[in-house]
């Protein structure tokens, strides 16, 4: 197993090599958001105003979700302070990016940028990290679930993606709301309600089928693609004791298109070891990594990371393994044998063959 390393100690031998600039904001990447939002209140001006027929109305409830997902991951963005520095305006600006997925500024900048990354894959103090064998005893609606054939699991947790974002992001409201002071606690709840009443009176406006069309089928698009990104940012990962960018967490790649119209959302590893600087130079940080350390980096393209997320479970097992409580069965991580060709998997208490591979390989 390859030492772990923190995401200093990487960040320290790259940062000397990257241009000035790249420490600076990048304010020119709202024009990005300013398009999507237009795009969006065309779309319910036209869904709720002009009335067009059915499948017209489809297609611009389509556009309006890649436009949801497109302001959140920008909203990621603004509240890592990589486009504008200044607090008001960064917080401002996010809400607004933020505000289709119903999640506020000061939330997430605490239990996104101040316990998940600092905090990556740690089994007891991410946020965001899956649960292991021990800690599943306290969720038996899990354990029901693990009961099920695979093939159940995987469609339930692919339909999930379309609604976990939201759903995730109200859960980390009432779990995060303990970690701020009393004085700030108003404006936490302010930025918490005002999304849901904004939603909710466009459906007493709207009335229930353009409301369906301009905003829930565009949410759960919204939810479907800024999971598939957060779902395979680490899921595949082991749990880690130090936060090791290259150990615990994966990039996935995408054409060059979508990364432009996603803000490069996809250079995840980068991003965890450099969240302050603007995603516009994770390229230029990716080279530096591979040519550093590419026996570390774990890459692949996101159709395959979502294919093995389905294929294979999500709780984990001595931090390196993934394990399906019901059958017993162990399936490695990246970095820990992960077969991401067959998902071949050993069964829980037999030995470690001593051959070239990690685990004893079984047929799933």
């Amino acid at each position: 197993m390859k030492e772990l390393k923190s995401y200093g100690w990487y960040a320290a031998r790259i940062s000397p090599l990257l241009p000035e600039e790249a420490f600076k904001p990048v304010p020119t990447r709202l024009w990005g958001g300013l398009a999507y939002l237009l795009i969006t209140v065309a779309g319910f001006l036209i869904i709720g105003l002009i009335e067009p027929p059915l499948w017209v109305s489809l297609i611009i409830s389509v556009i309006v979700g890649l436009c949801f997902a497109g302001l959140g991951l920008l909203g990621h963005e603004i509240l890592h302070g990589t486009v504008v520095r200044k607090a008001w305006l960064r917080d401002f600006l996010g809400a607004i990016a933020f505000w289709p997925l119903t999640t506020g500024p000061q939330l997430w900048r605490n239990w996104h940028n101040m316990n998940h990354h600092i905090y990556t894959q740690d089994e007891h103090r991410d946020p965001d990290a899956w649960l292991s064998k021990e800690q599943l005893a306290k969720y038996p609606l899990l354990i029901v679930l693990y009961k099920l054939p695979l093939w159940v699991r995987a469609t339930i947790s692919f339909v999930s993606l379309s609604f976990s974002f939201t759903l995730h992001s109200a859960r980390m409201f009432f779990r995060s709301l303990k970690n701020f002071h009393s004085n700030k606690k108003p404006k936490v709840w302010i930025q918490f309600i005002l999304p849901w009443a904004t939603w909710i009176s466009l459906l007493f406006f709207m009335g229930p089928v353009k409301w369906l069309l301009a905003f829930l089928i565009p949410l759960f698009i919204g939810n479907f693609i800024v999971m598939s990104y957060i779902s395979t940012n680490h899921r595949l990962n082991p749990l880690v004791t130090v936060n090791d960018p290259l150990a615990n967490s994966l990039t996935v790649t995408v054409p060059k298109w979508v990364d432009f119209l996603h803000f490069n959302f996809s250079y995840h590893t980068e991003h965890h070891l450099f969240p302050g600087i603007s995603p516009k130079y994770y390229p230029l940080v990716k080279q530096h990594i591979l040519n550093m350390w590419p026996e570390r980096y774990h890459q692949m393209p996101l159709v395959n990371a979502m294919i093995a997320l389905l294929k294979t479970p999500r709780i984990y097992y001595e931090e390196t393994e993934l394990v399906d409580p019901n059958h017993h069965h162990l399936y490695g991580t990246l970095g820990h044998g992960l077969d991401l060709d067959q998902y071949k998997y050993r069964v829980e208490g037999e030995a470690y063959l001593p051959t070239g591979t990690d685990i004893k390989q079984r047929d799933s």
